[in-house]
């Protein structure tokens, strides 16, 4: 089977190998408008056929499946684009350009475990008072301590001790 390279991505020879928007989303469960919105921010290509329709490569799958990773992890999609960009050019991604962009993440996946484990103790511990006001609250944050902190909820941000 004869591909084409367009933006990175191998294409069939033929329109009728390529996959449309919907066959795309109900195969990697993401919605068209994402996957619109992820061509628009350049993660993903398609190309259009005779009736302007959107034909993606299967290779795209891989893509999509790599970018809904990414964000579970906490990549932003200026960090995404930036791993993409590192996949080869000349031919396929394989499992082992796939590893060396993921192989980064496990630090990252650990802070988060500790950040989500200090959300489960602090909400647990807001849910058992049942106020859930942390500014005027006079057990977990006497005369609005947190204020100091910074905006946003610091409680589960950062750790307590910092």
């Amino acid at each position: 089977m004869a591909h084409t390279l367009f933006d990175g991505l191998f294409f069939p020879a033929t329109m009728g190998e390529a996959l449309t928007i919907g066959e795309v989303a109900a195969r990697s469960g993401v919605a068209t408008s994402a996957l619109r919105f992820y061509e628009d921010q350049g993660l993903i290509a398609s190309l259009r056929n005779d009736s302007g329709h959107r034909r993606y490569p299967r290779t795209v799958l891989r893509l999509v499946a790599f970018i809904v990773f990414a964000q579970k992890v906490g990549l932003s999609l200026e960090e995404i684009r930036a791993e993409l960009a590192r996949l080869p050019r000349n031919r396929a991604p394989e499992r082992a350009d796939w590893a060396k962009l993921s192989g980064s993440w496990t630090t990252r996946i650990e802070q988060r475990i500790a950040e989500l484990e200090r959300m489960k103790t602090t909400l647990s511990e807001c849910i058992g008072c049942g106020c859930l006001s942390l500014d005027r609250c006079q057990l977990a944050n006497p005369a609005d301590r947190a204020a100091r902190r910074g905006a946003g909820p610091r409680y589960w941000i950062q750790s307590p001790g910092r």
